[in-house]
């Protein structure tokens, strides 16, 4: 080989091969013995100004100030327990010490000159600037701060980095500063800017200073700052400032372990090395030649590293606290060398070249700097017989190579490719590389313009960085999942807030899953694919009622699991090849479609899948997302289909997934967290701001779950990191919501946030109860409520500011009842025109009421009749089979109950209109509802408790009569077979951070489809039969077995009946085959074809045609219609007392169902 053949000088002895590009020749190198310094553990050394002092710091707290290496009474100053870094300049000691403070000393007295800056751990490394009036310093809770000497409340903090800082470097000119990351990555920052300008994924990821292979101890070379070495496993890459490009590799054949530390002598043309198997070596950099070996005489790693001064030294530490001299390293022996290092300084740096001049012409490895100068690489200058030697050492630092190294980088820190007038700036130091002869070639076209952001990372919400050791795979409402990776254990553990739900487990994770979702019905694994092996599914269905609880999917060859969830029923992979598979929980493969670009996260609920993926390249620091919603219920559908995300300005996603009611939200890297606001067109509200409560710029918090009744965003706080430690257990805080609304400071701000806020958290009631979801009435009341009151106050603060108009606004927005109260308020401040626009409005709310009445009658009819149709596609032709003859026998037996449920529509959209006046009542004396519900789904098969005696789903009316008998019956049995649901066994736990799981009802729930408050169904058995057994439900009561019993109760006829009188005829005439049932449904089929105006035309005339038995029901507070709700109630008193005393006031409300205030 070259390197051990040329230019190449013995470990030992006296022989030298000459003399080496002219300004360094070689002495015999004497490594003087070792001796004893600190205790075991990491040390480091340094030279001070004048070199007349060895300055050392060790494990054991101490900083000892030698005057040699044969000073056998050094001089000492305790600093703490440990002492893990140490800078010496201008007569100032800083040191890192283990109380998580960087302090200062005077030198050498060594006398406390105060603290420069402190961290929530301890500080790493710490270096000075060139002219000693800064201070930079790496710490373990991944922040890198600098302070100036001089006044030590100047401080500038460079955040971005996953991982605790190995070390940090000042670029010379003090424009920069470089560190290294247990994250992997080496960056560097703009100080003045505080942002990254480059980041380079060089190193191993491990999660602690003590885990890392290699230090990395980052150098930049003196005087010109022209390049900076970090070192790479076992070689030295050099990177130029400026352009950042990689333009050369030191490396020696002999050198096989992982360079631990470099340092530059203080004439910037060599660098020293010390490994972790004790291996010193020394490079010409212009030359790229190995001009000195020496190695440890135990063995052991080099630490620490220091040039002394004038050259002629290096001091070097291990890590059993020794210290080490090599003596006898000189640079030229005349004053040539000393004024070649001046110019250094003081020239521009394209003159830098001068201290090569004197023998251009031998020039032997100059090509490893003319790559950058020029696309093609340039022949060795001068022949020689090693030519095929030489071309070993050809370090392939060509343009594409530096392309490939940024494109692969993909840091999260947007701010990585902050690239301004710096980055080309030193163009015109690009050719000031060996050959000052060659040609300037642009090294990339002059565009100026706002750079590509690196795409943001596919990650798993609730999880922590993979290259952690211990790491939480997944934290969510149902439970945690934790990894334990290191050398005595591979295991999963998975953890569960409520015990019921299942006892927690540990799994051996041999095949290496670094990615988690958990529900109440199982657990989701994947690992990625190797070289051998392809990317595996692992799915532990903990639910199942069969003895085979596990299953596992190989995915493709080439193709990776990126991110991965479960919904209710099913699981949903994104892998690498840009697809989406969905399974079933039991594994059935079921859907697969492809997306539109790379998956970044993706979060399920229930039916819901939620997905984020990069839409397009982003620039200038923004990351171009875009979002698609999926719901995969009876009917499957996009929701969103593929909008963009907005994220804060220069930030990344950080958090993504649903609140407990099932809405979609997210949380970026700036704490801005947003909600889908699904009452103005699926756009995103921002409902809080993370950052606002954080007491420290270092500070963050990480959302675990989001809830919008109550209104709580759960998260942990992370002091000075962006992760919680898996030990000891994190603690959950609660944070409250805001909107960003204007002027929140004052009365009027305030108020308009509180409502803003409360409809925005109140638009999942009906998302839920069109979905199919049992909601908490009481809550929903309460909501209204609240809203009303606000609106009021805000109608009196706009009366006293005299803002008439703003008050019939608000107004608008009022329900009936609330717009009397505003009327009398405005009545009451003399604002009689005010007043008079207002009763216009209360007018119109009252005939809007009447109108809508019918209508919602109507729609009701279609919507239980669409739920009636079986789902379809996705059935089993066994399933189909059954429903079919399930439908026809069920819609037969349903006519006559269809009959008596429009006939009753009247009575009860009267109840139900007082009812909703009494709810939203805002002085009402009474409870406004004694019922309280639950989430509790009660049409999909896996959701409810088949084996349930309550009614579930079945509403009742607040006069005690029935409204539907068994309509809801067969919409829960239809909608049974969706296909992607399955029975989950354990659901009907509810966990801590209440999940939209299902748990049994009590006494005091009510169902989806109740329309007021205090109803309660005290028929359970009537809604569970068949009509013809209505004689067994109250044997007391005449059987209401057809219409004609129904004119006898004294219920209005509806206007489907009034149609069926008039069209009878018409209808037998086409049909004389039909039995009276067929007659009744091929009517009610004709009936729905009619037009809403038509239909409420025939429903007005059955109005006015029994106006004699409205009258009749309006007085029937205390007659006929009484006993009979007495009669009603007397089975529901063997049950439950109090749904009697509920009924009472709410009947009594009938008889005002048509009074107008």
């Amino acid at each position: 080989m070259f390197l051990t053949q040329r230019g190449r000088f013995r470990s030992r002895g006296t022989e030298s091969t000459g003399e080496i590009r002219g300004s360094f020749v070689k002495m015999p190198c004497e490594r003087k013995p070792m001796r004893y310094g600190h205790s075991e553990g990491h040390t480091e050394v340094c030279f001070d100004d004048s070199g007349k002092f060895i300055v050392t710091c060790g494990n054991d707290g101490d900083v000892r100030i030698w005057e040699g290496l044969d000073d056998d009474d050094p001089k000492f100053i305790t600093v703490g327990e440990k002492a893990y870094s140490l800078a010496l300049k201008n007569n100032k000691l800083v040191t890192a010490s283990s109380n998580n403070t960087v302090q200062i000393h005077t030198f050498p007295d060594g006398d406390p000159d105060g603290i420069l800056t402190r961290f929530t751990t301890n500080a790493t490394h710490v270096t000075f600037n060139s002219s000693g009036s800064r201070v930079a310093a790496g710490s373990s809770d991944f922040m890198v701060k600098v302070v100036e000497v001089s006044d030590s409340s100047q401080q500038k903090t460079l955040r971005g980095h996953e991982a605790p800082v190995l070390s940090v470097t000042f670029d010379p000119k003090d424009d920069f500063l470089a560190s290294a990351s247990c994250d992997g990555n080496v960056v560097v920052w703009n100080i003045k800017e505080q942002s990254q300008l480059i980041s380079w994924p060089l190193l191993q990821k491990t999660n602690d200073v003590s885990n890392a292979k290699s230090l990395c101890r980052l150098a930049w070379q003196p005087g010109t700052a022209k390049f900076l070495a970090v070192p790479v496993e076992s070689k030295v890459q050099l990177y130029e400032r400026g352009s950042w490009d990689h333009v050369s590799t030191l490396s020696d054949d002999l050198l096989t372990q992982l360079v631990n530390v470099v340092a530059w002598s203080p004439c910037g043309q060599f660098l020293a090395a010390g490994s972790v198997g004790g291996s010193l070596n020394v490079w010409d950099v212009s030359s790229k030649l190995c001009v000195e070996r020496q190695k440890h005489e135990k063995g052991f790693t080099v630490c620490g590293l220091a040039w002394h001064p004038s050259g002629s030294q290096i001091a070097y530490t291990d890590t059993e606290g020794c210290l080490g001299l090599l003596d006898g390293l000189r640079t030229s022996t005349s004053n040539s060398t000393n004024t070649a290092s001046k110019a250094a300084v003081t020239k521009p740096a394209k003159d830098y070249d001068a201290l090569f001049d004197d023998d251009d012409d031998d020039r032997v490895m100059d090509e490893g700097q003319s790559d950058t100068n020029s696309p093609v690489k340039k022949p060795i200058a001068g022949g020689d017989d090693d030519d095929d030697d030489d071309d070993f050492l050809m370090p392939a630092t060509g343009r594409v190579r530096s392309r490939a190294i940024l494109d692969d980088e993909n840091s999260l820190d947007t701010g990585s490719l902050k690239l301004g007038q710096e980055k080309f700036g030193d163009d015109d130091n690009t050719g000031s590389g060996v050959v000052p002869a060659a040609p300037l070639v642009p090294l990339r076209p002059a565009y100026e313009g706002p750079m590509p952001t690196p795409p943001q990372k596919a990650f798993q919400p609730g999880s922590t960085p993979a290259h952690l050791t211990h790491r939480f795979m997944m934290w969510n409402s149902v439970g945690i999942v934790r990894d334990y990776n290191d050398e005595q254990d591979n295991a999963i553990d998975v953890e569960f807030h409520d015990t019921a739900v299942h006892h927690a487990m540990h799994l051996t994770n041999t095949l290496g899953h670094t990615m988690a979702d958990l529900s109440q019905e199982a657990v989701l694994l994947a690992c990625p694919g190797t070289d051998e092996l392809a990317s595996k599914l692992q799915c532990l269905h903990f639910s199942s009622w069969d003895t085979n609880k596990e299953w596992m999917v190989d995915l493709p060859q080439g193709e990776d699991v990126r991110a991965l969830c479960l919904g209710q029923g099913w699981a949903a992979v994104a892998t690498s090849a840009l697809m989406i598979r969905v399974f079933s929980i039991g594994g059935v493969q079921r859907e697969i479609f492809s997306l539109p670009g790379n998956v970044v996260c993706m979060v399920a609920h229930g039916e819901q899948l939620l997905i984020v993926y990069h839409r397009a390249p982003g620039f200038d620091g923004e990351q171009a997302l875009g979002v698609q919603l999926l719901q995969f219920g009876r009917r499957k559908r996009q929701l969103i289909h593929g909008e963009p995300l907005p994220l804060s300005h220069r930030s990344y996603l950080s958090w993504l997934g649903f609140t407990a009611e099932g809405t979609p939200c997210y949380v970026d890297s700036e704490g801005a967290v947003r909600m889908l606001n699904r009452s103005v067109g699926n756009t995103w509200t921002p409902v809080c701001s993370t950052r606002e409560t954080c007491k420290s710029k270092s500070d963050s918090y990480w959302v675990v779950g989001i809830h919008e009744n109550p209104q709580q965003l759960r998260c942990i706080p992370c002091k000075g990191s962006r992760y919680p430690p898996t030990l000891p257990r994190p603690a959950v805080a609660i944070l409250p919501f805001k909107l960003p609304l204007c002027q929140t400071s004052t009365e009027k701000g305030q108020m308009e946030e509180q409502y803003c806020r409360s409809l925005l958290f109140s638009n999942h009631f009906s998302f839920l109860s069109s979905s199919g979801y049992e909601i908490d009435e009481e809550a929903q009341s309460q909501s209204q409520k609240d809203q009303q009151e606000l609106l009021m106050k805000m109608f009196a603060l706009s009366c006293k500011l005299e803002r008439e108009f703003r008050c019939v606004e608000l107004a608008e927005l009022m329900t009936q009842k609330v717009v009397t109260l505003a009327i009398r308020y405005a009545s009451r401040s003399r604002r009689m025109a005010l007043a008079q626009r207002l009763s216009e409005i209360a007018l119109e709310k009252s005939n809007q009421i009447q109108e809508v009445e019918p209508e919602e009658e109507e729609e009701e009819e279609e919507d239980y009749s669409s739920v009636r149709r079986p789902s379809g596609s996705g059935q089993s032709e066994a399933a189909q089979g059954r429903h079919s003859s399930r439908r026809y026998q069920e819609e037969e037996e349903e006519q006559e109950e269809e009959q008596r449920e429009e006939e009753e529509g009247r009575e009860m959209e009267t109840d139900e209109a007082s009812e909703t006046k009494k709810r939203v009542n805002l002085f009402a004396k009474e409870a406004v509802s004694p019922v309280k519900t639950n989430l509790t789904p009660i049409t999909k098969g896996g959701r409810a408790n088949p084996f349930k005696v309550l009614g579930s789903g079945k509403p009742s009316s607040a006069s005690g009569q029935p409204r539907v008998t068994n309509i809801l019956d067969n919409m829960t049995t239809s909608r049974k077979s969706f296909p992607l649901s399955g029975p989950a066994g354990k659901q009907n736990k509810n966990t801590v951070l209440k999940p939209l799981a299902p748990r049994p009802k009590t006494k005091t729930q009510s169902t989806l489809l109740q329309m007021s408050g205090t109803k309660a169904s005290n028929k359970k058995t009537q809604q569970n039969t068949q009509p013809a057994a209505d004689t067994q439900k109250q044997p007391e009561a005449p059987p209401p077995a057809s219409p004609a019993d129904n004119t006898e109760n004294k219920r209005p006829k509806t206007g489907f009946q009034f149609w069926l009188e008039e069209n009878r005829k018409s209808i037998t005439a086409d049909n004389p085959d039909l039995e009276e049932t067929d007659v009744i449904k091929e009517a009610m089929g004709r009936f729905r074809t009619l037009s809403a105006e038509d239909r409420l035309s025939w429903t007005e005339r059955a109005k006015t045609g029994d106006a004699a038995d409205l009258k009749k029901r309006k007085r029937a507070e205390g007659g006929a219609e009484g006993a009979e709700i007495e009669k009603g109630q007397a089975e529901a008193d063997e049950n439950s007392a109090k749904k009697k005393k509920s009924l009472d006031p709410s009947s009594k409300l009938s008889a005002f169902a048509f009074n107008k205030n």
